[in-house]
């Protein structure tokens, strides 16, 4: 099935920068085969906003004031939502804290990486390539 049979790939992006959450939002747009479900400032609007578009990818800023990105995915995790998760951060692996191997992310993606292709590549690695995503409301 090609992935225009089987819709875009819906993408929340939670990040507390405004200025990360409008770069996100052009590089969706310029991924053909993707498309923005959401855009969340927090862990708490990212809880409540997966619940409502039931994104297929979400990308989470790691370093957020109140609920920072790891616990907001182990929240995500506990609730057995289905979407991917990756984790975004300025920082180096080594700089963040160790518990981002075991909060049920996918993996890390260095924001000064984000682009077009490793949006693509994301997905190819950890997405389902051949199933539907989620419907959308």
């Amino acid at each position: 099935m090609s992935e225009e049979q089987r819709g875009p790939v819906g993408v929340l992006v939670v990040d507390d920068q405004a200025h990360f959450r409008r770069v996100a939002l052009e590089v969706i747009e310029a991924t053909p085969g993707f498309e923005l479900v959401g855009a969340a400032a927090s862990g708490d609007e990212a809880l409540a906003l997966v619940a409502r578009t039931s994104p297929d990818l979400v990308l989470m800023d790691v370093r957020m004031p109140g609920m920072d990105g790891l616990e907001t995915t182990r929240r995500l995790r506990a609730a057995h939502a289905p979407a991917v998760i990756v984790l975004v951060s300025i920082d180096r692996r080594a700089e963040l804290p160790r518990e981002i191997d075991s909060c049920g992310a996918r993996t890390l993606l260095r924001k000064q990486d984000f682009g077009p292709l490793a949006l693509r590549r994301l997905w190819e690695a950890h997405g389902t390539p051949g199933a539907s995503p989620a419907p959308r409301p």
